[in-house]
C-alpha cells in the first residue's frame, strides 16, 4: 500500500528553506519586481516552498512565472530559437528540434522510482531507494540551472472543475519543454490555486536539460517520487524524459486512481474518440494501446475527438463512466501518418495555420519535415536529421542504412488545430459518457481484427493480457513483450493492485446496467503469413480502422448480431460486408473476413498460458484472472476436440445456432 508524505521530500531537503519568509527571501533575489508580482498571487504554503526550495537547489540566474498570456508565451518561442533548442521553418509557426541523438526515446534503464523501504514497486519497474536518491538529486541538480532561466508553469492535467484532474507545476530550464507545455497543457495559472486547495494536493516537475552533451547522457536520470508526487529529471531532452506533466504525472495519477479513488477512478493510457453512428448520434469510447501501435490514428478514426494519449475516467453520480483527456495537445509519431490515414493531421501539418514543434524528423534541402511513410512523392535524397547530415542510402557503423527520420520522431500540435476536434467536449469539465473501451497492440499471428468480451471480468483480462512488438518508444527494448493494458510502463505499485482496481471499476455496481460500456480487443497488426500466406503484409489496410470502430459503435447499442466464441463476441461478416461500404466505400471479401477471424486456437492458448505462466510469478494477483484465463482455455480445448485447431466464423456461427 503506498502511503503519501512518508519520508523526506528531496527538493525540500536540498534546499533547506523551511518558511515563507525564508522563501520570500530567495524570491526578492531571483525575480524581478515583474515576475515577484506574479508569484506573491500564490499564497498555498506547499506550493510556495516546493518553489522555493527548486530555486535554491537548481542556483538559477533569474527565474520566470509563465502566466500562459500570449506575451509569456512568444517570450518562450523567442528565447528558445535564441538558445538555439528550437530552430524556425520557413512555414510560419513552425519550429524544428532535435534531441541527442542517443536520447530518441524514454530511457527506460535511467528512470526509476524513488521508494520507501518496504514499499511495493511495480515487478516491470526499477527503484531507488530514498536515501540514495537524495545523493543522485544533490550530486547532479544543485546548481544545475546556473547561468540558465527557471521557468515555472502552473497548469492544470485535465479541463478546470473535472473532478479527476490533476494541477502539476512544471519548473524548467529547457524551453522547448515549455514551449511543448504551453501547447500541450491548459495553463491555469489564474486557477491553479484555487484547484490545488479544492483537490487537496498537485503534482511537481523538476526539470533541467544540464549543458546538453552526449557525454552527459549516461548520468541521465529520470526520478520519480511517489510519496511526494514530485519528479526530477537532469541531462536530457527528449519530452518523453523532460515534459515531466505527461508520462511522470500520469504515473502518479495512476497511483491516485488504485490507492486513493478505488473503484471510482482510474488514470490510463488511452485515446477518447467519438464515433458518429445511425441518426447522427455520437458514441464516444476509450482505447489503450502501446505508444507507436496506432493509439493517433485510432483517435483520427473517429467523426471527432478528445484525446489521443492518455485519459481520466470516473463513475459519475448518473452511473454513467466519464472520460476527459488530462492533455490539450497531441505529441505524436509522425512515422506512416500520411494523407490516406491521417487527413485532418496531415492538413495541419502541410499547410500554413497551426503551431508545430517537430522533433528528430529530416529537414530536406527545401527546410521542409520529411519522415518515413509520408507517402509523398519525390523522396528527399539528402538533408539535416536526429543524427546529422543525412543523404539517401547512408548507412551506419553497423552497415545498417539510416532512415531519413528517426522511428519515433514526433510533431507537437495543439487540438485545437485540428478541425476533427470537439473543444465543447474536450473542455467540458463533465467529461464525454464513454461506451466502449478498446485494447490492443502489435499482435501479428493470434487475435482477430475485434472482439468483444462476454462479460466487464473478461473484458479486464482482454487489457491485462495485451502483448506488442517493441516498439521505437523505448531506449533497450527489443522484441515480443507483455504490456499489461498498454500501461505497464506507467504503473509505479504492485500489478496485483492495479489489475484488482480494474476489476472494481470495471464491476462496479456504481455503473447504471444500461450505460456499462463494452470491453473490446483491437489487433490491426495480423498478417497474411500467419493466416495460411507468404506475404508479411498487413491483412487490412490502415483505413479499415473506422470500420473497426463503427462496428463496436453499433454494438454498443445492440444493434448488430454477434458470433459468440470463448475469446468472445465477433462480428457477422453480413454487418462487416455492409459497413466497409458504407464507412470506407470498400469491398469485403468473404475469404479475408475468413482469414481474419477464424480462431486459430493453439496460438490463442499459448498466450493464455504465456500469461498464466508470467502473472503466476507475481504476488498478490486476483484470482478472477487466471479463473478466466482457464475457463477460456478449457472451452477453446472443447472447440478444437470437435472441430480441429483452426475454427471458421462459419463454424463458430453454425455451432451457435446449434447446426
Amino acid at each position: 500500500m503506498l502511503k503519501r508524505n512518508v519520508g523526506i521530500s528531496i527538493v525540500k531537503e536540498i534546499g533547506g528553506i523551511k518558511t515563507i519568509e525564508e522563501a520570500s527571501e530567495i524570491f526578492n533575489k531571483k525575480m524581478d519586481a515583474e515576475h515577484l508580482s506574479r508569484i506573491k498571487h500564490i499564497k498555498n504554503t506547499e506550493i510556495i516552498l516546493k518553489i522555493a526550495n527548486a530555486i535554491t537547489m537548481c542556483e538559477p540566474d533569474d527565474v520566470f512565472i509563465n502566466t500562459g498570456s500570449e506575451e509569456d508565451r512568444q517570450f518562450i518561442r523567442d528565447l528558445s530559437i535564441k538558445k538555439g533548442e528550437e530552430k524556425k521553418l520557413p512555414m510560419e509557426g513552425h519550429t524544428i528540434h532535435y534531441d541527442l541523438k542517443d536520447e530518441q526515446a524514454r530511457i527506460i534503464d535511467r528512470t526509476f522510482y524513488i521508494a520507501n523501504e518496504g514499499e511495493d514497486i511495480s515487478s516491470l519497474a526499477k527503484k531507488v531507494l530514498r536515501a540514495d536518491a537524495l545523493e543522485i538529486v544533490r550530486e547532479h541538480m544543485t546548481g544545475i540551472m546556473r547561468g540558465k532561466t527557471m521557468m515555472i508553469g502552473f497548469y492544470m492535467r485535465g479541463p478546470v472543475g473535472a473532478p479527476v484532474s490533476n494541477p502539476a507545476l512544471e519548473i524548467s530550464s529547457s524551453t522547448y519543454v515549455m514551449h511543448s507545455a504551453e501547447i500541450l497543457y491548459r495553463n491555469a495559472y489564474a486557477d491553479f490555486e484555487k484547484e490545488v486547495d479544492k483537490l487537496g494536493h498537485f503534482f511537481c516537475n523538476i526539470h533541467s536539460e544540464g549543458k546538453n552533451r552526449l557525454e552527459d547522457l549516461p548520468n541521465a536520470r529520470v526520478l520519480m517520487d511517489r510519496s511526494h508526487w514530485t519528479t526530477y529529471s537532469f541531462n536530457c531532452t527528449y519530452a518523453g524524459n523532460t515534459l515531466l506533466m505527461k508520462k511522470g504525472n500520469h504515473r502518479f495519477a495512476v497511483d491516485k486512481a488504485v490507492y486513493e479513488g478505488r473503484e471510482a477512478e482510474l488514470a490510463e493510457h488511452m485515446f477518447i474518440t467519438g464515433i458518429k453512428g445511425p441518426g447522427g448520434r455520437v458514441t464516444w469510447g476509450a482505447g489503450a494501446a502501446p505508444s507507436g501501435c496506432g493509439k493517433t490514428t485510432t483517435a483520427m478514426a473517429g467523426s471527432y475527438f478528445v484525446g489521443d494519449d492518455l485519459a481520466q475516467l470516473w463513475i459519475a453520480d448518473d452511473g454513467t463512466i466519464r472520460s476527459i483527456n488530462p492533455e490539450c495537445g497531441i505529441f505524436g509519431i509522425v512515422q506512416d501518418v500520411n494523407w490516406e490515414g491521417d487527413p485532418s493531421l496531415m492538413d495541419r501539418l502541410r499547410n500554413p495555420g497551426s503551431e508545430v514543434i517537430w522533433s528528430n524528423v529530416l529537414i530536406d534541402e527545401n527546410n521542409t519535415p520529411q519522415w518515413v511513410g509520408n507517402g509523398e512523392d519525390p523522396p528527399p535524397e539528402k538533408g539535416f536529421n536526429f543524427q546529422g547530415e543525412w543523404k539517401r542510402g547512408m548507412t551506419d557503423a553497423n552497415g545498417k542504412e539510416i532512415p531519413m527520420s528517426h522511428p519515433n520522431s514526433r510533431c507537437t500540435i495543439s487540438n485545437t488545430a485540428l478541425k476533427n476536434y470537439s473543444e465543447k467536449d474536450g473542455e467540458d469539465p463533465k467529461g464525454v459518457e464513454t461506451r466502449i473501451i478498446t485494447y490492443s497492440g502489435r499482435d501479428s499471428d493470434t487475435m482477430p481484427p475485434v472482439w468483444v468480451a462476454r462479460t466487464p471480468e473478461r473484458g479486464v483480462v482482454i487489457g491485462a493480457c495485451i502483448v506488442s512488438a517493441a516498439t521505437a518508444t523505448e531506449i533497450g527494448a527489443t522484441g515480443i513483450r507483455r504490456q499489461p493494458w498498454a500501461n505497464e510502463p506507467f504503473i509505479p505499485g504492485a500489478l496485483g493492485d492495479y489489475m484488482d482496481a480494474q476489476f472494481d471499476f470495471f464491476g462496479s455496481n456504481k455503473i447504471a446496467e444500461d450505460k456499462r460500456p463494452i470491453m473490446a480487443g483491437l489487433n490491426y497488426f495480423l498478417t497474411d503469413e500467419a493466416r495460411g500466406g507468404t506475404s508479411k503484409k498487413l491483412l487490412g489496410q490502415k483505413r479499415d480502422v473506422k470500420v473497426w470502430m463503427g462496428w463496436l459503435e453499433r454494438r454498443a447499442h445492440k444493434e448488430v448480431d454477434v458470433i459468440e466464441t470463448p475469446v468472445g463476441l465477433l462480428p457477422k461478416y453480413k454487418d462487416l460486408k455492409k459497413l466497409f461500404k458504407e464507412i470506407i466505400n470498400k469491398e469485403y471479401p468473404k475469404e479475408l473476413y475468413t482469414k481474419q477471424f477464424s480462431i486459430y486456437i493453439d496460438n490463442i492458448i499459448a498466450r493464455f498460458d504465456l500469461q498464466t505462466e508470467a502473472y503466476g510469478k507475481e504476488e498478490n494477483i486476483p484470482s478472477k484472472l487466471f479463473e478466466t484465463l482457464a475457463a477460456q482455455k478449457g472451452e477453446l480445448l472443447e472447440l478444437k476436440d470437435k472441430y480441429g485447431a483452426i475454427v471458421t466464423p462459419d463454424q463458430l456461427e453454425g455451432i451457435q445456432n446449434g447446426k
